[in-house]
């Protein structure tokens, strides 16, 4: 048959005995076409933002942090290292702790593996300013170990703009 046969002829049917369609409501200013909002209602609010977080460090790991200070201060990079480390395989995803060891890095002047582990960091430290802060200042200062200032300069902005000083 031509023209789509009893399956068209019906959904033309279904269509016409519905009416017509009810005017749409108007549109808010500066929202998307399509998006109606009643005459008197608010405004449709901002989308969600979760809560800001902010990463604390637990008590074995802080300890461990603790000890790793003292050895750094002592020149024991090494162990401040190893002792690091250990606090990451207590709290693997804590920003905190990758910012630490990538301070151990840079004080023994490997300012690429410093950076590497202020990325990480500031990959973890989603939703809160201040560890995003303190991994945009390691990146800042294994930048500036390399030589690369504008880069750091850069890096710097986007510490200040989280978490001035």
């Amino acid at each position: 048959m031509r023209g789509g046969g009893p399956l068209l002829a019906a959904l033309c049917a279904l269509l016409c005995a519905c009416g017509p369609l009810p005017p749409r409501a108007p549109e808010a200013p500066g929202s998307a076409p399509g998006s109606p909002v009643p005459p008197g209602a608010a405004p449709p609010e901002a989308p969600y933002a979760p809560p800001a977080r902010q990463f604390h460090l637990g008590t074995a790991a802080g300890a461990l942090i603790t000890q790793a200070h003292r050895q750094a201060a002592g020149g024991d990079y090494v162990q401040a290292a190893v002792t690091l480390e250990r606090a990451l395989r207590i709290e693997p995803d804590n920003p905190l702790v990758w910012i630490e060891l990538g301070r151990v890095r840079l004080a023994e002047n490997n300012g690429l593996q410093a950076d590497a582990l202020g990325r990480k960091a500031l990959a973890l430290a989603t939703g809160d300013p201040a560890a995003q802060a303190a991994a945009w200042r390691l990146i800042a200062d294994s930048l500036r170990l390399r030589g690369r200032n504008a880069d750091a300069a850069e890096a710097d902005r986007h510490a200040g703009g989280l978490a001035p000083r």
